[in-house]
């Protein structure tokens, strides 16, 4: 049986940085060169955490995630682990998620909206490593 690897965890960024850079085609990514970064608040222990992730022709070059000041990005989305974990998970767009307010957007939202399948293409490679999702923060 697979490891699971806690979610955000230097472990879980390393195979998904592996699995982005293997499964992610420039093409299907419309070889878009962007950068976002995800806050996550009300993590399980408290505190927030961020995962970033850049790209460069479509071909993903960056990707990290960690705990106090995030990398800056074109892109800063905010929204509680719950939220985010449910988009990792493949049970909850990130279109979806930024339409009904349950994310907030900084940056240019018609970009970020044209970008959001390319994201949910990211989290779908995302949602092949075998994850262990902690409780969220009561």
């Amino acid at each position: 049986m697979e490891e699971k690897l806690r979610y955000l965890s230097p472990l879980w960024k390393e195979a998904g940085f592996e699995r982005l850079k293997t499964e992610i085609d420039p093409e299907k990514m419309h070889n878009v060169t962007t950068s976002m970064v995800d806050i996550y608040e009300n993590c399980p222990g408290g505190g927030e955490k961020y995962l970033y992730l850049a790209c460069e022709e479509g071909k993903v070059t960056d990707f990290q995630t960690g705990e106090g000041e995030a990398p800056q990005a074109e892109f800063s989305i905010r929204g509680p682990y719950q939220v985010f974990a449910a988009i990792t998970r493949g049970e909850l767009s990130s279109t979806r998620a930024l339409m009904t307010g349950k994310l907030r957007l900084k940056g240019n939202m018609a970009k970020a909206v044209r970008l959001a399948p390319l994201a949910d293409r990211v989290n779908k490679v995302l949602s092949g490593v075998s994850t262990l999702y902690e409780e969220e923060q009561a």
